[in-house]
């Protein structure tokens, strides 16, 4: 193992936080990654990793060395895509939410695949929130306002909120006129997976964001069932207009308060600070970015 191939093995390991994942990742033996390690260690004469039987984290000299590795790096993939095939290419992992996913990236997804067939797409789709540097993630695909430190933050859009009710709640509990007429009425109740604490409503005044919580009786961790509860006619639900826009075509939902919507979400591309960004995630993030561009969001 040369030089240049001990520092991307090191860079895996303090993105993944695992010899084994690290390992697997470059098609290594844990053991040969292991003695790959020590060496650069010893070669160095300083200790870049403390590790336990469950945890791998840099030290202070580790981290500053990754930093310095991860440019090195950068350089020498575009120095090498230059002398060669520059096409991008190589394995790209990317998360998003899965409705974001299957509402606007799969159907433009042919599109991308077609104009760079040397790049593979690993798509990972779920609720809750991927350290990106651990799980060895290149790019998520999100709403809000990132909390992350270190990572790179590129705008995509912002997505517009709505308030629904199902048909038969609001004829049940009846159709509230203002803010002020909603005591007496229930949500369902969502959790938030930051704080763990249930989201309260979220209206626009003239003089500002107005909160509520309602009671609920149902409360739940995933937007599909938060929506799939709000048809059931359980309660108000607040979510990306996008997400119900065939509910409320068809009349299965009703939008509730329409001239206090909730403020709008930020969405956003989010990736590791590097000092070059590789030409895969160069190319992936200006389609994602045409690809919002032009979205009903």
């Amino acid at each position: 193992m040369d030089r240049f191939d001990r520092m991307r093995l090191f860079a895996r390991l303090v993105e993944r936080r695992s010899f084994t994942a690290a390992a697997a990742d470059l098609g290594l033996p844990r053991s040969t990654a292991t003695a790959a390690l020590q060496q650069l260690e010893a070669s160095l004469g300083v200790r870049l990793l403390e590790r336990s039987t469950r945890h791998v984290a840099p030290t202070l000299e580790g981290q500053a060395y990754y930093e310095r590795c991860t440019a090195i790096l950068a350089e020498v993939e575009e120095a090498e895509d230059m002398l060669r095939d520059t096409r991008p290419r190589g394995l790209l992992r990317i998360d998003a939410h899965p409705r974001l996913t299957q509402s606007f990236l799969l159907p433009a997804l042919p599109d991308f695949m077609a104009r760079h067939p040397l790049i593979s797409l690993q798509l990972g789709q779920g609720d809750r929130l991927v350290d990106l540097l651990r799980e060895g993630v290149d790019c998520a695909i999100r709403a809000g306002e990132p909390e992350e430190s270190g990572l790179i933050r590129r705008p995509l859009g912002q997505i517009r909120e709505v308030t629904v009710a199902s048909p038969g709640y609001l004829a049940a509990q009846g159709a509230p006129e203002s803010i002020e007429a909603l005591e007496g009425h229930q949500m369902v109740g969502f959790l938030s997976s930051r704080s763990g604490e249930v989201m309260p409503l979220e209206f626009t005044t003239p003089g500002g964001v107005k909160l509520v919580r309602l009671p609920c009786r149902l409360t739940v961790n995933n937007a599909d069932s938060l929506a799939e509860l709000a048809r059931l006619g359980f309660g108000l639900v607040q979510a990306p207009r996008y997400r119900f826009a065939e509910d409320l075509a068809a009349g299965r939902l009703v939008e509730v308060l329409p001239d206090h919507p909730p403020l709008p979400m930020p969405l956003s591309a989010l990736y590791p600070q590097r000092r070059l960004v590789p030409p895969r995630l160069r190319v992936f993030l200006d389609w994602v970015g045409a690809v919002f561009a032009g979205a009903a969001l």
